[in-house]
């Protein structure tokens, strides 16, 4: 499919955002445990509309991020990737971000796993954060 990335979460990211710059309503690219957290909470975060895994024999797992429906502009505004490989940035619980006001949100890594910032600051944890995103 594609070459190796250094940073899978950033590609991801990526993708998505030039989805959205040419009106694109679904991303497919390759599979992994934390790229498919991250997508679903991006679904119950009210984001994307619809995320799904497909085994392909050829290729392997595939995670298809439907971000809208055809008929409806995305809700994302801006995506973009916080902490990365070379620069590690991590919160306690009381130094999490609110993003706009609370419009958009902060996806953390936790030691419970991957959650929304405002999940994270109720929990009481903190961890490294990823992206934000409104």
């Amino acid at each position: 499919m594609s070459k190796t990335s250094t940073d899978p979460i950033a590609d991801m990211l990526t993708r998505i955002r030039n989805a959205i710059l040419v009106n694109k309503n679904e991303v497919t690219l390759p599979h992994s445990k934390i790229k498919e957290s991250i997508a679903k909470l991006l679904k119950d975060s009210n984001f994307i509309d619809h995320v799904d895994v497909v085994e392909l024999p050829s290729v392997g797992r595939l995670l298809k991020i439907l971000i809208n429906d055809e008929n409806s502009n995305s809700v994302i505004t801006e995506i973009k990737r916080i902490s990365k490989p070379g620069r590690r940035i991590y919160a306690s619980s009381k130094e999490i971000p609110h993003i706009k006001k609370g419009r958009g949100m902060v996806v953390i890594s936790t030691s419970q796993g991957i959650m929304s910032g405002d999940s994270a600051r109720l929990l009481n944890l903190g961890g490294e954060i990823i992206c934000q995103i409104y």
